[in-house]
């Protein structure tokens, strides 16, 4: 690996997270949509909500988005019944990128679950907060995330590839009714 390589590699370390939550389905989706638009993939963005979130916002749905389905198969349910492939079901059923934890009632979905399985069974135990600090985000905010996937929120959280794209979603977010937008 060169200089310039190593520099990289470390630039993409320090990056910092930009996180915030969405009050229902329609919010959420614009934003994940958006994520994609700008080229981020499956495997740049963190999604977390509650199993009961899911099945209200992405259960027996006839219009199946990419989020459904992503929703459904992280619950252990199948992969796409078909439909219009749209929003963030999909980044909770991608093979391999999604968990669902029974025990704590959360899906989780994107690079945060292979966090969570290198840590093994010990990595549960810490929950949420201890899931969140992990990816980055201060303890303080981790705690206000946790109460809004429990009242139902439905978390996101991505790593911006550089500061313009960092305060496009940002600003993106917060017109789109996300909530305790930072980063």
């Amino acid at each position: 690996m060169d200089e310039n390589q190593k520099q990289n590699a470390a630039d993409l370390q320090d990056r910092r997270t930009l996180s915030g939550m969405f009050a229902d389905r329609e919010s959420a989706e614009i934003a994940y949509n958006n994520l994609k638009d700008k080229g981020y993939s499956d495997e740049d963005i963190n999604l977390i909500m509650s199993d009961d979130t899911r099945k209200k916002h992405f259960a027996d749905d006839d219009d199946e988005t990419e989020m459904d389905t992503k929703a459904l198969e992280g619950a252990g349910t199948g992969s796409a019944i078909g439909g219009t492939i749209g929003a963030i079901a999909g980044i909770v059923a991608a093979l391999g990128t999604s968990l669902l934890i029974p025990g704590l009632g959360l899906v989780i979905a994107g690079p945060i679950v292979a966090g969570l399985a290198g840590a093994g069974a010990g990595g549960l135990t810490g929950g949420l907060i201890g899931a969140l600090i992990g990816s980055g985000i201060p303890e303080e905010k981790a705690k206000v995330y946790e109460s809004g996937v429990k009242e139902g929120k439905i978390l996101m959280n991505v790593k911006p590839r550089n500061e313009e794209d960092g305060k496009y979603f940002e600003e993106d977010w917060r017109k789109n009714k996300g909530e305790e937008v930072s980063w």
